[in-house]
């Protein structure tokens, strides 16, 4: 199991903002390049969002399933990454202070990825959290910060 923790600068509220856009997805996730709302409304119970990754030339198409939610601090997440399975991916938002400590934690499910799970797959998504982390920290920081510009 692969768990991380960040200290983001900012409330929870304001991280949890960012989580419940659909379309923000693609600011945070790591090799996401597009999200959209496919069913339902983000991020309540059973809502699906559609993703597309593009490395070079190569795009992947994936969906992201709210399995469990809690506003403002819990999020569980199904996420099917078609050939290479579906993981579960928790994140939760604790109040630390005046920020807000946010732990993600990832686990495949099925398919070669939950076959395949040991140590070094891991320690992969470690280097994935580690990275996803920084970029929801900055995607928060910069819309709550000094001179953050209003999204319409």
């Amino acid at each position: 199991m692969a768990v991380r923790h960040h200290l983001i600068h900012a409330a929870p509220t304001q991280v949890w903002e960012v989580l419940a856009d659909g379309s923000r997805y693609a600011d945070w996730v790591v090799g996401t390049s597009e999200s959209r709302v496919a069913d339902g409304l983000w991020p309540e119970l059973g809502s699906v969002l559609e993703y597309t990754v593009r490395i070079g030339p190569w795009t992947a198409a994936g969906t992201t399933v709210v399995r469990n939610v809690e506003s403002p601090g819990k999020l569980e997440l199904e996420v099917d990454s078609g050939p290479l399975g579906t993981a579960r991916v928790a994140i939760e938002i604790r109040p630390w202070g005046d920020e807000a400590l946010v732990k993600v934690d990832e686990h495949p499910l099925r398919g070669i990825g939950g076959t395949l799970h040991n140590s070094v797959v891991d320690a992969l998504i470690q280097l994935r959290h580690r990275s996803m982390l920084a970029r929801l920290a900055n995607v928060v920081e910069e819309s709550t910060g000094p001179g953050a510009r209003v999204r319409t």
